[in-house]
């Protein structure tokens, strides 16, 4: 009977039991086969009964290192920012290589230039302070301005719309670089040195330092060739207060070629070279006449 009872009881248990570890082979048959080996990239066979469970005690899941190493070779630079945890892989902190602080450090080498420092320059700045100040009073007033203005206009030379253009030019010049127009308004020498050294220092003052000088020029080139002779250029000392032998002298030293002419373009360099050149043998240094000893 207790036989009986056993076979009428005992299968059904049977039963289930081999149903799990026919379930359970099949979930290690998966596993095994969804796992490659470093020896071949065939599927490894699936392992029954007490083979699976030893597998299951000494296997590691390669599968996860393997999908690592594989994202790494692929995509370096994401997995590092993907590693980082803080800030250190910020742009400033990234640049701090010694090649970006090499091109960093290569902009102190190279100091802007500040003008206007050396004697020589001073003692150009005072001659033509000196050339400015028509009534010779010691000081340059916008009446100075005008009257160097009338002078050159007064030559003939010039049509009525280049006289009012000239006169603008003098008028914003003085307003630009001197301020208001009264009787009060009066500037020294060492003034002037002041702002001028402030002019050739500025980016577009300097580019209209030079910006009255077409005007003397037409003025003095009576016969409107486009160039002006030794005669002509004594014009043009005359209406500064100068002699003719300044003037004799000074147009052989700017006159480099030799050709007895100088033309507008020539002119105007010279002109503009007197105010922003620093060295002491270029020609420009006599433009405004022989230059004063202090």
């Amino acid at each position: 009977m207790s036989f009986a009872l056993l076979r009428s009881h005992g299968r059904p248990a049977l039963a289930v039991i081999e149903r799990q570890v026919r379930a359970l082979s099949s979930t290690l048959a998966i596993t095994d086969i969804s796992a490659p080996t470093s020896s071949s990239s065939a599927a490894v066979k699936p392992k029954t009964g007490e083979n699976n469970r030893n597998y299951l005690k000494h296997s590691k899941p390669s599968f996860v290192s393997t999908s690592v190493r594989k994202y790494s070779k692929k995509t370096a630079a994401p997995e590092r920012a993907y590693n980082s945890d803080s800030d250190s892989d910020s742009d400033d902190e990234r640049d701090n290589t010694p090649r970006q602080r090499q091109r960093k450090e290569r902009v102190f080498h190279y100091p802007v230039r500040n003008m206007g420092n050396s004697e020589f320059w001073r003692r150009k700045m005072r001659t033509l302070h000196g050339v400015l100040d028509v009534n010779k009073d010691g000081v340059i007033s916008y009446d100075d301005f005008m009257l160097l203005t009338e002078k050159f206009a007064s030559l003939g030379h010039l049509d009525a719309k280049a006289k009012n253009e000239f006169r603008d030019i003098m008028r914003t010049t003085w307003e630009q670089q001197w301020g208001e127009i009264t009787p009060y308004n009066l500037v020294t020498v060492e003034q002037y040195l002041t702002e001028m050294h402030h002019v050739v220092n500025d980016k577009d003052l300097k580019k209209k330092v030079h910006r009255f000088l077409p005007y003397l020029y037409k003025a003095v080139d009576k016969d409107r060739s486009g160039s002006i002779s030794l005669n002509e250029f004594k014009l043009f000392f005359r209406c500064l207060g100068l002699t003719e032998e300044n003037a004799a002298v000074s147009f052989a030293v700017i006159d480099k070629n030799g050709d007895g002419q100088i033309t507008l373009d020539e002119f105007v360099k010279l002109g503009k070279d007197f105010f922003v050149s620093e060295k002491e043998t270029h020609v420009s240094r006599m433009f405004w006449g022989p230059l004063v000893d202090h």
